[in-house]
């Protein structure tokens, strides 16, 4: 009998490194969770409804990337004399986001500037990168 219980045991597969892994993920579920739940500032039970209307609106954006030498909007170059069509089809309310390179010469700034401010387009963000 003493043989056939050793080779049992030796068959039967070990279990400690899967329970390991088990506590590991456990941990790193329990940890991530708790991130989580930093990112908010109030826990708040909302109310809830079963029918509604948002009245929550995408604005639009023109994004302007003006260089020394070229101007692109939405991506696309342009001419500087294009911008003020641009600007024609484009609701005042829109966004209009400024990418200015840091050799842009003031003058070529001031003339996007003016020509945004004929059209009424006053919701200008200037974009910029992080400082590292």
């Amino acid at each position: 009998m003493s043989r056939r219980s050793n080779r049992r045991e030796a068959l039967a597969p070990d279990l400690t490194p899967l329970i390991d892994i088990v506590f590991l993920l456990l941990i790193f579920f329990l940890v991530t969770s708790v991130f989580r739940k930093k990112e908010l500032a109030l826990l708040l039970k909302l109310p809830q409804a079963e029918q509604g209307k948002s009245d929550e609106k995408k604005l639009e954006s023109l994004t302007i990337e003006l260089s020394d030498t070229e101007v692109a909007i939405n991506g696309q170059k342009s001419a500087m004399e294009d911008l003020p069509g641009w600007f024609k089809k484009t609701e005042p309310k829109t966004l209009v986001n400024l990418r200015v390179g840091g050799d842009v010469r003031y003058d070529r700034l001031v003339l996007v500037l003016d020509s945004l401010r004929e059209h009424k387009l006053d919701n200008i963000s200037l974009i910029t990168d992080k400082k590292k």
